[in-house]
């Protein structure tokens, strides 16, 4: 039998995707999108997470390989996150 877990993070990943759903596609939230995708990848829950991020890749018309595909451009460039707030805070767990 599997129960579906909570992620620890779920609560502010939901914020994040709030966020992006309201401000659409950025190279920043591009790159957010990925991150989570990573985060969440199988992940056993926070199935209500990983149906937003398909859904926001199903707006922008991307594949998840595409979405990758266009990160490594943004990173191979300079930090994608140098523009926001705390450059430190890039969190790939």
């Amino acid at each position: 039998m599997s129960i579906d877990q909570k992620h620890p993070l779920g609560h502010i990943d939901r914020e994040i995707i709030k966020k992006i759903f309201v401000e659409g596609k950025t190279d920043y939230n591009i790159a957010e999108v990925a991150r989570l995708k990573i985060r969440y990848q199988n992940f056993p829950g926070a199935r209500d997470v990983q149906y937003d991020l398909e859904s926001i890749l199903k707006q922008w018309e991307l594949t998840e390989e595409e979405l990758f595909a266009q990160t490594r451009v943004l990173h191979s460039k300079g930090k994608v996150y140098r523009q926001h707030k705390d450059e430190n805070s890039e969190d790939w767990s």
